[in-house]
């Protein structure tokens, strides 16, 4: 397959997988007892696949491409998009650890530990993030009562880097499941990364 047929096939299944991202980010839950708006979704899946099929910057096209798809279709509370703002954020930093870990050790167990290290690093460095910008601007946009910095550390430690972790674990299951069905598939499209995104 040539280069640009390659170029073709790939832009095609980012835009597949940002669709597929799309629908699954409006299939979400919230899990007790955390606040209703921590809501869980796989959406970081197929930006996931995307990653391992045509390189990093495909998956990061696919979490960009299905949180402005959701922006526009769905709007925001706060009217602009700091919520996918950081769902952009949280899924390129559970995507590109994940990546790059896998690419040193191509096994199930190394895909494992992959996953592993994606869900703690997006959940630790969404935790410092949440603190200074992402909590602070939400305050702001809602006219929320401005909280404390203690107030601001309890409630992520209570709510949102649990959270986090419980999300980044069901994804990784969920992936783990589809990856023992996938795995040699996903291997044997090293081809399509002689055009990398």
């Amino acid at each position: 397959m040539g280069k640009g047929q390659n170029k073709v096939r790939a832009l095609v299944s980012i835009a597949m997988l940002s669709s597929i991202a799309y629908v699954l980010m409006l299939v979400n839950f919230p899990i007790p007892p955390f606040p209703n708006f921590l809501k869980i979704d796989f959406s970081d899946i197929p930006a996931l696949i995307g990653a391992l099929i045509f390189g990093p910057m495909a998956g990061i096209l696919v979490e960009l491409l299905k949180n402005v798809l959701d922006y526009f279709m769905t709007g925001s509370e706060t009217g602009v998009p700091v919520g996918h703002m950081a769902n952009f954020i949280a899924g390129i930093l559970f995507i590109l650890p994940t990546y790059y870990i896998y690419n040193k050790m191509k096994s199930k167990k190394g895909m494992t530990f992959a996953l592993i290290i994606g869900s703690i690093l997006m959940s630790g460095i969404m935790s410092i993030l949440n603190y200074y910008i992402i909590l602070p601007a939400y305050t702001f946009f809602l006219n929320w009562p401005a909280m404390s910095g203690t107030e601001i550390r309890q409630y992520i430690v209570a709510g949102i880097l649990p959270f986090n972790l419980i999300k980044g674990l069901a994804m990784s299951l969920v992936f783990m499941l589809l990856f023992t069905k996938m795995g040699t598939w996903l291997n044997k499209q090293t081809s399509y990364k002689e055009y990398k995104i």
